[in-house]
């Protein structure tokens, strides 16, 4: 087709092929690292931030492919032979494994009432290669019919107003299959200043636009999720600060007689947006004068597990004020798990202080055993049998006692409070504050002390310390 002369302005003259191929080499480059990066992302599906990531890695690569196209188009120039139609060219799969788009060009004579067409153009409408051009008039018959209003509109204000035409429409190929096409176009101007053709380019953009739809759906889809997971959040919190004690200042008994423990409790809350944990501790004056302390920790995160926690924690204190003894309470702990609808794991330090004679008692279900600190010295206490809550039906749990002094600390924990480390190790590095707790004056001081070493930025998981503090 020949360069036509815009009704604005003459046709600008292509740049030179050596600045084209440069742009080409470049594309092709950039395409190269997008492509390495997307393969990097190996996405399975499961995460919504990683499909929005991956659908827009796919839509640049495919952008950047029908670039390529076009700047080959542009360094062959207009005389560069089209492929035959009757034997269409396949392009390289694109990320969706479909054909890339192609674009093809036309030319309507207002005063002969004839239509010249590039082989493209027969391949994005799907007609065979010995079939007439169609005319202005006979175009919409291959629109979808609700878009031949707009086809028409973008035609007659080109051709009156002398409008360029810029937007989409759709068609129905002979095969059925429907694809959205792009249409650029401009009048061409006789020597008295009247319209007597019109030319467009026509591009097939159906995968581009297949491209676009995916990012936007993944898009809210990442957003549903996260709004989702905020609520999610703030219902656990809410959960949590309803049933577990106050996590700010020493844990207040609610008798007003001798005082015999100094008590101090902590979240050690994650810095990601991991969703709130099980984690638990309690204190619980109990009606015979003894104190309750218990620490556990429900698998799993979200409103669910923090409902499982509540439960746990309610029946904790129900059977505790039964008169029920730690290795009894962790076997019938194990019963209520085993009996719920949705199978969970847990696990828990259940201890039965009595300061009549400063007898600890306490029992275990695969969980760290307190620590005991002593004259600047700590150690772990040695711990019953018990395996994990949930985890075997009928499991009995053993006890072990010990015998405190004034000033002895008795430190409760559940796994992760010291961040990137095993067990052993945790437990090596709080046994080492020891020096540090001898100085404190308060079970708070050292609960402090613990959030100050190991309470900063980089936590994965949530944590719970529990400090009790032998006064009398």
């Amino acid at each position: 087709m020949p360069s036509p002369v815009s009704a604005d302005h003459p046709a600008a003259q292509p740049p030179g092929r050596g600045s084209v191929e440069a742009l080409i080499t470049q594309t092709r480059r950039l395409k190269g690292d997008v492509d390495a990066v997307r393969r990097d992302t190996g996405s399975d599906g499961a995460d919504p931030e990683e499909r929005w990531q991956r659908a827009l890695y796919d839509l640049a690569l495919h952008q950047l492919d029908d670039l390529g196209v076009h700047l080959a188009q542009l360094r062959d120039g207009p005389e560069a032979p089209h492929s035959d139609p009757a034997e269409p060219v396949e392009t390289p799969a694109g990320p969706g494994g479909s054909l890339l788009s192609r674009v093809g060009s036309a030319e309507w004579n207002l005063l002969t009432d004839e239509a010249t067409w590039s082989g493209e153009l027969y391949q994005i409408l799907g007609l065979a290669p010995t079939a007439s051009a169609l005319t202005l008039d006979e175009l919409p018959s291959l629109v979808l019919e609700e878009d031949r209003p707009k086809l028409t509109a973008m035609v007659t204000d080109c051709l009156v107003d002398g409008t360029p035409i810029d937007g989409e429409f759709r068609i129905v190929r002979p095969d059925a299959s429907v694809r959205t096409v792009h249409m650029m176009g401009e009048p061409v101007l006789g020597a008295d200043g009247s319209t007597t053709s019109m030319w467009a380019v026509l591009r097939d953009v159906s995968e581009l636009r297949r491209c676009r739809r995916t990012v936007h759906e993944t898009h809210d889809s990442l957003q549903r999720h996260r709004r989702q997971e905020r609520t999610e959040h703030r219902i656990a919190a809410e959960l949590q600060e309803a049933v577990l004690p106050p996590w700010r200042g020493s844990l207040r008994l609610p008798h007003q007689g001798p005082c015999t423990l100094d008590l101090a409790a902590r979240r050690l809350t994650a810095s990601t947006t991991t969703p709130l944990g099980g984690d638990w501790y309690d204190a619980l004056e109990l009606s015979d004068g003894e104190t309750l302390l218990s620490v556990g920790d429900l698998t799993g995160h979200g409103v669910a597990v923090a409902t499982g926690m509540a439960t746990l924690l309610g029946a904790v204190r129900g059977m505790a004020l039964a008169g029920t003894q730690p290795g009894e309470l962790l076997g019938m702990l194990n019963q209520l798990l085993d009996a719920t609808v949705q199978p969970a794991l847990g696990s828990a330090v259940c201890c039965r202080y009595r300061p009549a004679s400063r007898t600890l008692v306490w029992a275990q279900a695969g969980h760290p055993a307190p620590l005991l600190y002593r004259d600047g010295t700590g150690c772990v206490l040695n711990a019953p049998d018990g395996v994990l809550l949930g985890a075997t039906s009928g499991a009995v749990y053993g006890e072990a006692e010990a015998t405190l002094e004034p000033g002895d600390l008795l430190l409760l924990h559940t796994d992760g409070v010291v961040p990137g480390h095993s067990s052993a190790d945790a437990v090596d590095r709080l046994l080492g504050l020891a020096p540090r707790f001898a100085a404190a004056r308060s079970a708070q001081d050292c609960v402090r002390t613990v959030v100050e070493e190991f309470g900063g930025t980089g936590r994965e998981d949530d944590a719970c310390v529990l400090v009790a503090k032998v006064t009398a």
